[in-house]
């Protein structure tokens, strides 16, 4: 039985470690994943979602394995929480986006387009050559919305509920969806249950997401109807049920006018308008990474909490 005051402390550790020392620069274990991943797409690929199936079933269930020896092993107390702690870090990405965020706005600001757009790619996969500062903005705010759910809050949540093994299974899923979950001509099939695991980890984070966006929407200037306002009416029209979850309360606390015409490599998407007002501007992207910042520290607060609740429930 996990102890929650371990999965606690190491939760709280994992982000501090995260926050004072960002992603490894070298050996990441979140690389390591995606290197074998792709080995082993080359053994289970076929333009099938059978394939599929077998994929993810193969990739993650070796992760969330590792994981549950990895809990055996540590047993409780100190080993107990400094394996939760460092399997949060390595899930994390949190301080990595804020500050590639401040670096895109520094760079904007400064007019830096080119500099701008190779530092896109780090945040998204859209085509950088063809958008402006302002394109340029949306893209990255758009970008910091989604991935605060995705890189900070969900892991904080999964590791609440089912310690290591949630921490590093929720990163393989997410981690498979970047790889293959796209909807083209190699990966609409091949990737369709790689996408849909993924939607469905991120269902409850995401909308832990919107609602702490919207509790913290004063620190930007914005305020929490405004925010819940776009997100109930927007939200839905996105294509993905979390992302347009996150960015249409993120639009909202801002003030800001998200979605259009949006440019990936692999073909253009004509995308649903989330919140009203004015594109984002730099300002309104630096507002965002603050957000950002806010909404992290809250899930952190949320994922003690969780973690107390499921250890009452588990020793009830």
């Amino acid at each position: 039985m996990r102890n929650a005051t371990s999965t606690a402390v190491g939760l709280v550790l994992g982000f501090v470690l995260d926050r004072v020392l960002g992603d490894p620069r070298r050996w990441h274990p979140v690389a390591g994943f995606g290197s074998a991943a792709a080995a082993l797409e080359d053994k289970t690929y076929a333009d099938d979602r059978r394939a599929g199936v077998v994929h993810e079933v193969i990739a993650v269930g070796s992760v969330v394995g590792i994981g549950v020896l990895v809990t055996r092993g540590s047993g409780s107390g100190p080993g107990a929480v400094l394996a939760t702690a460092l399997a949060t870090w390595t899930a994390l990405g949190g301080r990595s986006l804020v500050r590639v965020g401040h670096a895109m706005a520094d760079r904007l600001d400064a007019g830096d387009l080119d500099g701008a757009r190779e530092l896109l790619p780090s945040l998204c996969g859209r085509d950088p050559s063809v958008l402006d500062a302002d394109g340029l903005a949306r893209a990255a705010l758009e970008s910091i919305a989604e991935n605060t759910s995705d890189a900070a809050v969900a892991p904080l949540l999964w590791g609440a509920v089912a310690g290591v093994p949630g921490v590093l299974g929720y990163r393989a899923v997410n981690t498979l969806d970047a790889m293959i979950g796209y909807r083209n001509e190699r990966y609409e099939r091949f990737g369709w249950a790689a996408a849909r695991t993924d939607d469905v980890a991120n269902l409850v984070p995401a909308r832990v997401t919107g609602l702490l966006t919207a509790v913290l929407a004063p620190i930007v200037g914005g305020t929490a109807r405004a925010s819940l306002r776009a997100w109930r009416r927007d939200a839905g029209t996105h294509p993905s049920p979390n992302a347009g979850v996150v960015e249409a309360s993120m639009a909202g606390a801002l003030g800001v006018r998200l979605g259009g015409r949006t440019e990936y490599r692999h073909g253009v998407e004509l995308r649903p308008t989330l919140g009203e007002g004015a594109a984002p501007t730099v300002g309104d992207l630096r507002r965002a990474v603050r957000m950002s910042g806010g909404v992290q520290v809250g899930a952190v607060v949320v994922a003690v909490v969780v973690a107390g609740v499921c250890g009452r429930g588990g020793r009830g």
